[in-house]
């Protein structure tokens, strides 16, 4: 990594250890669960997890680009996390937008590029309008790209681009026998995300 990378040496106190460069994936995938099994073992509300979970991320995104991973997607709020309650819902959707605006600049300088990966139905205004100004600030980076996957779900992607793919067939514009997974591609969320390499869900559920 450059000595120009505007990292805090002594950000997490530890040093990642020595990677063969050929074998560091080039995508990673972060589920972070379990911030309220976290707050509940230690007797807090499970917000209290939630807001210990954004100094671990960073934590993360330092690491990984002590190390050289180029792409880092964390799942900040899946389409399930709907079914959850309607207060922790609210904190969810506020502290999203809150990390986003205390972090981005600090991002910035580390040349993280945001990217968000998500839907728009039902998400609140104020959490697009962060997500939109984070990929706005950050978008000349290059050191790594961060997909924030806000209101994201991978069964929803795939259930939208089908739709997407059959209204096309229905106008004419696409032949149904031509379809292929590359054509099919350019109807996800985010067409030119590479494909996930390592795949961790930090809670350590199956």
């Amino acid at each position: 990594m450059s000595s120009a990378t505007l990292l805090p040496i002594d950000w997490t106190g530890e040093k990642p250890p020595k990677f063969d460069p050929s074998r560091v994936p080039n995508h990673v995938g972060l589920v972070m669960d379990g911030n309220g099994r976290w707050a509940n073992l230690r007797g807090l509300p499970r917000v209290e997890g939630h807001i210990a979970g954004e100094d671990a991320l960073l934590d993360v995104v330092a690491g990984a680009l002590q190390i050289g991973i180029p792409n880092l997607s964390v799942f900040a709020f899946s389409t399930e996390n709907w079914n959850r309650s309607a207060e922790e819902v609210r904190f969810l959707m506020g502290f999203n937008r809150q990390v986003l605006r205390r972090r981005r600049d600090q991002l910035k300088s580390w040349g993280v590029k945001i990217l968000w990966a998500g839907r728009e139905p039902r998400l609140w205004k104020s959490v697009i309008n962060e997500l939109q100004q984070a990929e706005r600030l950050t978008s000349r980076n290059h050191k790594m790209n961060l997909y924030m996957c806000v209101n994201y779900g991978g069964r929803a992607e795939i259930v939208e681009a089908v739709r997407k793919v059959a209204r096309q067939v229905a106008d004419g514009s696409i032949d149904p026998h031509r379809i292929t997974e590359k054509s099919f591609a350019k109807n996800l969320n985010s067409p030119s995300m590479p494909s996930v390499d390592l795949f961790i869900r930090t809670s350590g559920e199956k």
